[in-house]
């Protein structure tokens, strides 16, 4: 793509400064103690001076680096610590950086008159030093600053693993850093997105980008990658969903509504949902992707319609939905998330949910059933359950399994799909309240001593050989195939408080509290219990580093919960008439 064709339509540079705050009301969860946690979910916009941004001529997709010669001698392999200098500015690695930029080790002030842990400080700095300049201005966060491993795409700045920075920054009162974050990866997603003699759709977001200094000419270079360069070569589903699920956090956070109000970000949005919600040969309200598409991004079985797409899917829609305006064809989005989202409600709530009821319903299934009076509608064979679904479902508590396609249900357990469908409530209160009592009884084998599993269980021997091909690093209990993931935390804390359960997020927080410094911020742990540091986990993961800090953060001030979550929709609860050979309904 030119250079020159970035100067079409530019941002916007106005400031609103009217405030559109508003409060989030939904079920009222409460303590044992009965203590009201949904007082808390309100969040106060807070004042901040009006951000300028400025667009760059240098910026340029992977595959157009890749054919200029002049660039090609840039994107060699290097060390985390070889780049840091260029990327951290001197000014941030001052001790009066730290939060609200006057307590140099956590919170200890007047708000907060506790002790704070040592921890807090040692993540604000590390937190810090990972921060990436573009001209200048902050725009993100590298994935991981390991001194002692080869960095590989762990010095760019991914979409989906700076969210928990940006909502640490935006929990902090420091907004810039996250409107230049959306507003450079809105300006990705305008390029032209070409792998091999393919070009992708318009609306899709970068999974990473990576600034480039020149220090000759004293330029600064952006290029991204839409999946020309990553493993498998798939291009990411869920940067997209979590461009707008943080743009909606930071609108909430600071009141302001002018950078989503922007006619780029209102197309922005639009280009997203446009590639979501179009018309196919799906009979499922669904979204139908490939292995490799979201943070599982390896060989691992999910191909179809994964839980962590559809909760993502679900929570962008949603989000989404507040943010678009009416003009400009957003009336005719508006009406297309409306009926997607009371149909998509539907069809996970009545077919991915399991509890003990539903798993002895599936266990008596009839199978070769036709017509719409059929019971088994995606005829799945009884005998097709794993035996250690029986024993992991406990009488008390239910999940959302990992995927539902004919013949055959993925009753494995993942985290980001769970914690998700509460923020998002694609669960109901009840199933929420039943999400929790499964960590409650389950807490070995889902927590135990590094929170959090990221699926469980673990593909073990040929079934780990077919459906993995084999991965070396997907090893059981390993990275993605039942690792123990520590960002995981903060979606777990958020659903805790939401859901009136803060002891279960203070009983993590204290796990994480015990190890998680001393072991230098590890990526993942590895082993049945997470006890093990990762066979090849970096050290400095940044996204271990902010998910910390804001599971801390939203524990200690619940209303930043406000940011990520929403209440539940009353009128996502579709009339439906049903056939006589239909069984009651749970819900």
């Amino acid at each position: 793509m030119p250079v020159d064709m970035l100067s079409v339509s530019p941002l916007s540079m106005e400031a609103n400064t009217e405030s559109h705050g508003k409060n989030v009301d939904g079920y009222r969860p409460t303590t044992d103690n009965g203590f009201d946690f949904s007082k808390l979910l309100e969040v106060k916009p807070r004042s901040h001076p009006t951000i300028e941004t400025q667009r760059s001529l240098d910026e340029r997709s992977f595959s157009e680096q890749l054919r200029s010669p002049r660039h090609r001698q840039t994107l060699e392999t290097v060390k985390s610590s070889d780049c840091l200098d260029g990327m951290v500015t001197p000014s941030s690695r001052s001790a009066a950086n730290t939060p609200r930029g006057s307590t140099p080790r956590g919170f200890n002030t007047p708000r907060h008159p506790f002790e704070p842990h040592p921890m807090i400080g040692d993540a604000w700095d590390a937190l810090r030093r990972s921060l990436v300049y573009f001209r200048g201005k902050p725009v993100g966060t590298i994935a991981a600053m390991d001194p002692t491993e080869d960095s590989l795409n762990y010095n760019q700045v991914f979409v989906r693993d700076f969210v928990p920075s940006g909502l640490a920054f935006l929990m902090n009162g420091e907004p810039e850093i996250v409107r230049n974050f959306l507003n450079k990866a809105l300006r990705l997603q305008a390029w032209e997105k070409r792998i091999d003699c393919f070009t992708l759709g318009e609306g899709v977001m970068p999974a990473s980008f990576k600034v480039l200094h020149d220090p000759v000419r004293n330029s600064d270079t952006m290029i991204a990658d839409f999946g020309e360069s990553a493993i498998g070569r798939v291009a990411p589903v869920d940067s997209g969903f979590w461009w707008i699920i943080l743009l909606r956090a930071y609108t909430r956070s600071t009141g302001d509504h002018s950078l989503a109000d922007t006619p780029d970000c209102q197309r922005g949005m639009r280009l997203i949902l446009n590639l979501c919600l179009s018309d196919g040969f799906d009979t499922f309200p669904t979204l139908l992707c490939a292995d490799g598409c979201a943070m599982i991004d390896r060989r691992m079985g999910i191909y179809g319609y994964p839980i962590e797409i559809q909760s993502l899917f679900f929570m962008a829609l949603r989000c989404a939905r507040t943010l678009l305006k009416p003009e400009n064809g957003g009336k005719e989005f508006l009406e297309r998330i409306d009926k997607r989202l009371t149909a998509l409600s539907f069809h996970m709530r009545e077919y991915f949910w399991l509890d003990h009821n539903q798993l002895n319903n599936i266990y008596r299934f009839k199978t070769e059933e036709y017509s719409h009076t059929a019971v088994n509608k995606f005829n799945v064979i009884p005998e097709s359950i794993p035996d250690w679904v029986f024993d992991f479902m406990p009488m008390k508590g239910g999940y959302f399994i990992g995927n539902v396609s004919p013949a055959r249900l993925d009753f494995r357990w993942f985290a980001i799909g769970n914690c998700c469908a509460i923020l998002s409530a694609l669960a109901t209160p009840e199933q929420s309240s039943a999400i929790m009592d499964l960590f409650e009884e389950r807490w070995q084998e889902l927590v135990g001593d590094m929170p959090l599993k990221v699926s469980y269980p673990a593909l073990e021997g040929h079934e780990w050989r077919i459906v993995t091909g084999c991965d070396p690093k997907n090893t059981r209990w390993s990275y993605h195939n039942g690792g123990s993931w520590p960002v995981l935390l903060w979606m777990l804390t958020a659903a805790c408080i939401k859901t009136g359960r803060p002891q279960i997020a203070r009983r993590a927080i204290g796990l994480v509290e015990e190890r998680l410094s001393k072991d230098g911020w590890p990526e993942y742990y590895d082993g049945k219990l997470g006890r093990y540091i990762g066979k090849q986990a970096r050290k400095y993961q940044t996204w271990s580093i902010a998910g910390y800090l804001v599971a801390k953060m939203m524990l200690e001030d619940p209303s930043h919960l406000g940011m990520i979550s929403l209440e539940e929709d009353k009128k996502m609860k579709p009339s439906l008439t049903r056939s006589a050979s239909w069984p009651p309904h749970r819900f």
